[in-house]
């Protein structure tokens, strides 16, 4: 106890005699150290924003568009449109053992109104399970789409909440009817506010949805606007797309090579390329944090020589007088 007394005597000592050493050192570690969190949570932080921002669209959906045909195939000449129906959808539900959710999807663009205000939106035709699908979810006191709505082909409508702030302002909108092409719809929920940098008609916070049932029957539609699904494997979704590919080309007699046909549009592949340039980029940050604390380090080890070789002679004495190697040690490694 005596020892540990005396040694941090002595490193006070030290600390107080050599106050700009003291300081360099400190700064040289601490700024070695700050340099590597804030490089890497720069490069966490900038991932992260990203991932949310591009996740408002879904978490790893699929998106397949009706095209036309660019290859010659079983007597088929090129640029025959192919059309997309809700029963594809549980086609490829049933036969494609790679998807774990589908959901068809029926669009239309539309108009929306309440008394005066009158404004141009995109109506979907949607099912329930295109909420958790497309991340559009609802805000307290309200509801999305469900089964019973499906089933009864009722007319109730769910805003985005931009087009609700247009329609209502600051006002509560469940509950009340607006007019969609002048059919009266119920608004039975509004979108709580979600980040989204893309889409593939309009933002989902100027949009309408309502019930694919009562979509299809109220405008006679019989095709759907696209078809979104997705893999249970995010590695094997190259492979659970050529099956789809596969099933649809035998379905309407069309190549499957042929992505013209049907065009998918893969959102996983973002998230697959965010992996690997992030995994660089925090590996870059990294080195350069690892440099500076490496500097840092060295500007320590320099500090220590200079200590060691100033109290040379201190050393001698100590050792005269009967202290041992471990003792003297100690104190440096201490400071």
């Amino acid at each position: 106890m005596q020892t540990l007394r005396s040694t941090l005597g002595e490193f006070i000592i030290d600390l107080r005699s050599q106050k700009l050493r003291t300081t360099l050192t400190i700064f040289g570690i601490v700024w070695g150290t700050v340099a590597i969190v804030v490089l890497l949570a720069f490069g966490m932080g900038f991932k992260r924003q990203l991932s949310i921002n591009m996740h408002g669209i879904g978490d790893r959906i699929a998106i397949m568009f009706p095209g036309r045909t660019s290859k010659a195939f079983a007597g088929f000449g090129i640029g025959r449109p192919i059309r997309l129906v809700e029963e594809d959808a549980w086609t490829l539900q049933r036969e494609v053992l790679g998807l774990e959710k589908i959901s068809p999807e029926y669009g239309r663009e539309t108009q929306v109104r309440l008394g005066e205000n009158i404004i141009n939106s995109s109506a979907g035709g949607v099912y329930p399970i295109y909420s958790e699908m497309r991340n559009v979810i609802a805000a307290p006191g309200g509801r999305f789409i469900n089964e019973l709505d499906i089933r009864d082909r009722k007319r109730v409508v769910f805003l985005g909440d931009e087009t609700k702030r247009l329609l209502f302002g600051e006002g509560d909108a469940i509950g009340k009817l607006v007019y969609i092409d002048g059919v009266p719809f119920t608004v039975i929920g509004v979108m709580l506010k979600k980040v989204q940098n893309s889409s593939y008609n309009r933002r989902d916070q100027d949009r309408v949805f309502l019930p694919a049932t009562t979509f299809a029957s109220l405008y006679g539609i019989l095709y759907v606007r696209n078809i979104i699904f997705i893999p249970k494997d995010p590695t094997q979704a190259e492979a659970t797309i050529e099956q789809v590919r596969q099933v649809l080309g035998k379905r309407y007699r069309f190549d499957p090579e042929d992505k013209d046909a049907v065009w998918i549009w893969d959102t996983g592949e973002f998230d697959r390329f965010m992996f690997y340039f992030f995994l660089a980029f925090n590996i870059f940050m990294g080195v350069i944090g690892g440099f500076t604390l490496g500097v840092g380090g060295i500007g320590v080890a320099n500090i220590m020589f200079i200590v060691v070789q100033e109290r040379i002679k201190e050393i001698g004495i100590r050792r005269a007088v009967g202290a041992r190697r471990s003792s003297i040690m100690g104190q440096f490694f201490l400071e």
